[in-house]
Protein backbone atom coordinates (compact mmCIF):
# COMPACT_ATOMS: atom_id res chain seq x y z
CA UNK A 1 0.00 0.00 0.00
CA UNK A 2 1.44 3.84 -0.86
CA UNK A 3 2.19 5.62 1.81
CA UNK A 4 -0.54 8.67 2.46
CA UNK A 5 -0.64 11.73 0.65
CA UNK A 6 -1.08 15.17 2.21
CA UNK A 7 -4.27 16.32 1.13
CA UNK A 8 -5.34 20.39 1.55
CA UNK A 9 -8.54 21.86 0.35
CA UNK A 10 -9.11 25.16 -0.03
CA UNK A 11 -12.38 26.94 1.03
CA UNK A 12 -14.27 29.69 -0.24
CA UNK A 13 -18.05 30.96 -1.43
CA UNK A 14 -18.53 30.28 -4.89
CA UNK A 15 -15.19 28.67 -5.74
CA UNK A 16 -14.60 30.96 -8.79
CA UNK A 17 -12.50 33.93 -7.39
CA UNK A 18 -10.34 33.04 -3.94
CA UNK A 19 -10.22 29.50 -3.73
CA UNK A 20 -9.41 28.37 -7.10
CA UNK A 21 -6.37 31.17 -6.96
CA UNK A 22 -5.27 29.31 -3.54
CA UNK A 23 -5.14 26.31 -5.46
CA UNK A 24 -3.14 27.21 -8.44
CA UNK A 25 -0.88 29.22 -6.21
CA UNK A 26 -0.14 26.49 -3.71
CA UNK A 27 0.05 23.54 -6.52
CA UNK A 28 2.72 25.63 -8.02
CA UNK A 29 4.55 26.36 -5.09
CA UNK A 30 4.06 23.02 -3.46
CA UNK A 31 5.92 21.51 -6.61
CA UNK A 32 8.95 24.11 -6.99
CA UNK A 33 9.57 22.93 -3.53
CA UNK A 34 9.52 19.22 -4.03
CA UNK A 35 6.17 18.20 -2.16
CA UNK A 36 3.49 15.98 -3.36
CA UNK A 37 0.26 16.63 -1.96
CA UNK A 38 -3.56 16.47 -3.24
CA UNK A 39 -4.71 19.86 -3.75
CA UNK A 40 -8.56 20.83 -4.39
CA UNK A 41 -11.07 23.61 -3.95
CA UNK A 42 -14.56 23.92 -3.41
CA UNK A 43 -17.08 26.53 -2.35
CA UNK A 44 -19.49 26.25 0.44
CA UNK A 45 -22.33 27.28 -1.90
CA UNK A 46 -23.72 26.11 -5.59
CA UNK A 47 -23.75 28.97 -7.13
CA UNK A 48 -21.17 28.37 -9.64
CA UNK A 49 -20.86 24.35 -10.24
CA UNK A 50 -18.73 23.43 -13.38
CA UNK A 51 -17.75 27.25 -13.90
CA UNK A 52 -14.39 28.20 -14.78
CA UNK A 53 -12.73 30.73 -12.48
CA UNK A 54 -13.75 34.37 -13.04
CA UNK A 55 -11.98 35.78 -15.76
CA UNK A 56 -10.16 38.51 -13.65
CA UNK A 57 -8.88 36.48 -11.30
CA UNK A 58 -7.58 34.07 -13.78
CA UNK A 59 -5.98 36.92 -15.43
CA UNK A 60 -4.25 38.09 -12.28
CA UNK A 61 -2.94 34.92 -11.66
CA UNK A 62 -1.29 34.43 -15.29
CA UNK A 63 0.47 37.95 -14.88
CA UNK A 64 1.98 35.98 -11.77
CA UNK A 65 2.06 32.71 -13.84
CA UNK A 66 -0.12 30.84 -12.60
CA UNK A 67 -2.92 28.89 -14.67
CA UNK A 68 -6.36 28.42 -13.17
CA UNK A 69 -7.99 27.25 -16.77
CA UNK A 70 -8.25 24.07 -15.96
CA UNK A 71 -10.06 24.41 -12.59
CA UNK A 72 -13.87 24.18 -12.17
CA UNK A 73 -16.14 25.13 -9.39
CA UNK A 74 -17.79 22.61 -7.49
CA UNK A 75 -19.19 22.36 -4.06
CA UNK A 76 -17.75 21.24 -0.73
CA UNK A 77 -19.21 17.65 -0.04
CA UNK A 78 -19.54 15.92 2.90
CA UNK A 79 -17.29 13.20 1.78
CA UNK A 80 -14.27 16.32 1.72
CA UNK A 81 -14.07 16.66 5.29
CA UNK A 82 -12.69 12.63 5.69
CA UNK A 83 -10.52 12.90 2.43
CA UNK A 84 -8.95 16.22 3.36
CA UNK A 85 -6.05 16.50 6.03
CA UNK A 86 -6.31 20.10 5.85
CA UNK A 87 -9.54 22.46 4.84
CA UNK A 88 -8.43 25.77 5.11
CA UNK A 89 -11.10 28.77 4.90
CA UNK A 90 -10.72 32.12 3.13
CA UNK A 91 -12.52 34.16 5.93
CA UNK A 92 -14.64 33.71 8.98
CA UNK A 93 -18.06 33.58 7.36
CA UNK A 94 -17.19 30.18 5.40
CA UNK A 95 -15.10 28.79 8.37
CA UNK A 96 -18.21 28.90 10.18
CA UNK A 97 -20.20 27.30 7.43
CA UNK A 98 -18.11 24.44 6.98
CA UNK A 99 -17.91 24.01 11.09
CA UNK A 100 -21.62 23.85 10.67
CA UNK A 101 -21.82 20.36 8.40
CA UNK A 102 -17.70 18.94 9.75
CA UNK A 103 -18.43 15.92 11.76
CA UNK A 104 -17.16 16.80 14.95
CA UNK A 105 -14.05 14.20 14.46
CA UNK A 106 -12.41 16.02 11.91
CA UNK A 107 -13.23 19.46 13.00
CA UNK A 108 -9.11 19.95 14.05
CA UNK A 109 -8.81 19.74 9.91
CA UNK A 110 -10.31 23.40 9.77
CA UNK A 111 -8.59 26.56 9.86
CA UNK A 112 -8.44 29.90 8.39
CA UNK A 113 -5.64 29.97 5.38
CA UNK A 114 -4.30 33.19 6.78
CA UNK A 115 -3.05 31.38 9.60
CA UNK A 116 0.25 30.21 7.78
CA UNK A 117 0.62 34.11 6.40
CA UNK A 118 3.65 35.52 8.05
CA UNK A 119 3.68 39.58 6.94
CA UNK A 120 0.34 39.92 5.40
CA UNK A 121 -1.40 41.09 8.41
CA UNK A 122 -4.91 40.06 7.91
CA UNK A 123 -6.87 36.98 9.20
CA UNK A 124 -8.51 36.79 6.14
CA UNK A 125 -8.33 36.50 2.32
CA UNK A 126 -11.04 39.67 1.23
CA UNK A 127 -13.31 38.50 -1.52
CA UNK A 128 -12.48 40.61 -4.50
CA UNK A 129 -15.66 39.96 -6.18
CA UNK A 130 -17.07 43.16 -6.11
CA UNK A 131 -14.23 45.57 -6.20
CA UNK A 132 -11.93 46.66 -8.89
CA UNK A 133 -8.62 45.12 -9.93
CA UNK A 134 -6.50 46.10 -6.63
CA UNK A 135 -8.21 43.23 -4.96
CA UNK A 136 -7.44 40.92 -7.08
CA UNK A 137 -4.11 41.70 -6.82
CA UNK A 138 -4.08 41.93 -2.76
CA UNK A 139 -5.64 38.71 -3.08
CA UNK A 140 -2.87 37.04 -4.82
CA UNK A 141 -0.48 39.01 -2.24
CA UNK A 142 -2.02 37.25 0.78
CA UNK A 143 -2.13 33.95 -0.60
CA UNK A 144 1.28 33.85 -1.87
CA UNK A 145 1.99 34.78 1.59
CA UNK A 146 -0.06 32.07 2.93
CA UNK A 147 1.11 29.37 0.89
CA UNK A 148 4.82 30.53 2.01
CA UNK A 149 3.91 29.70 5.68
CA UNK A 150 1.44 26.55 4.97
CA UNK A 151 4.25 25.37 2.67
CA UNK A 152 7.05 25.70 5.85
CA UNK A 153 4.55 23.95 7.99
CA UNK A 154 4.10 21.16 6.02
CA UNK A 155 8.30 20.82 5.80
CA UNK A 156 8.82 21.15 9.18
CA UNK A 157 6.23 18.34 10.20
CA UNK A 158 7.04 15.39 11.63
CA UNK A 159 7.03 12.54 8.87
CA UNK A 160 4.11 9.80 10.05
Amino acid sequence: MSAHKTSVLFVCMGNICRSPTAEAVFRHRAAAAGLDLHIDSAGTHGYHIGDAPDGRSARHAAQRGYDLSPLRARQVSADDFARFDHVLAMDEDNLALLARSCPPQHRHKLKLFMEYATHSGSRVVPDPYYGGAQGFDTVLDYIEDAADGLISSLLAAPKA
